[in-house]
């Protein structure tokens, strides 16, 4: 159970397994095949890369405090929420850790459909003054707090207290907390949040953003917090020759499909 001091105290709901017709590592599996870390159903190239940035993250990890994660984004449809999906089932399938997934697109939400999860009760209700939203147990390793129901307005949330009280608290009782946030060239959301987290990773679809643009937001998120950039959605190269240096910090970004 997490304790997120409120007004006075309140505290998470203990941890829910979902049903097994709404989510589980193999019903993941099944419904996403061939686009996320499981089930050896990815492209090689891509899989790899994703294998690179967890380690990344993880190296980070061992020489700081850095926990919570940031995934973002310049656009919509660029492949954030995925990426996000697939760094926590690296951290916690292949490097052991416990990780949590915070779906912070509070106009937006889309983790829970990526798990299967209900949405009815979530992020945006915390922020609303309401009790903590239960973390879905996808497996001993990973857990899931959805949004909640959209909220059009929720910049009045992401600045009180309860937010930070949300992400201080999951990293205690986390290895990892990975934070899903709506773009940060249409919204001024995902900047509210920087102040909380320790990196960014930033993700780009080939083809799709303006290099001003991708300028914009990468000065947005902040260049030194941005430890990593996925290249999303360009077209497949053979495998060993499907990589390049990342935009900013010259870790690898894959050049192949991640769908």
């Amino acid at each position: 159970m997490i304790t997120v001091p409120m007004n006075a105290a309140a505290s998470f709901l203990p941890t829910v397994p979902p049903r097994p017709e709404q989510s589980s590592l193999a019903a993941l599996a099944e419904r996403l095949h061939g686009r996320i870390m499981l089930g050896g159903t990815l492209p090689p190239g891509v899989a790899e890369q994703y294998r690179h940035l967890a380690a990344r993250l993880h190296q980070a990890g061992q020489g700081s405090s850095a926990r919570i994660v940031m995934v973002a984004s310049a656009m919509p449809g660029e492949g954030k929420t995925l990426t996000a999906t697939n760094i926590a089932l690296t951290l916690s399938e292949s490097y052991k850790r416990r990780v949590i997934v915070i779906d912070a697109d509070l106009r937006r939400p889309s983790m829970h459909e990526v798990f299967g999860l209900p949405n009815s009760y979530g992020v945006n209700d915390l922020l609303m003054g309401n009790a903590a939203p239960p973390a879905f147990e996808i497996s001993p390793r990973l857990s899931v707090i959805p949004a909640g129901r959209p909220n059009p307005d929720p910049l009045g949330g992401l600045t009180s207290p309860r937010f930070e009280a949300l992400l201080k608290a999951a990293s205690r009782e986390y290895d990892w907390v990975i934070v899903d946030t709506p773009p940060v060239g249409l919204l001024t959301d995902a900047n509210l949040m920087l102040r909380l987290v320790d990196a960014v990773v930033m993700v780009v679809a080939a083809n799709k953003v303006g290099y001003k643009d991708l300028q914009r937001a990468a000065d947005a998120l902040g260049r030194e917090r941005i430890i990593g950039v996925v290249l999303n959605r360009a077209p497949i190269a053979p495998f060993g020759k499907a990589y390049g240096y990342d935009v900013y910090y010259g870790g690898y970004a894959p050049r192949g499909e991640t769908p």
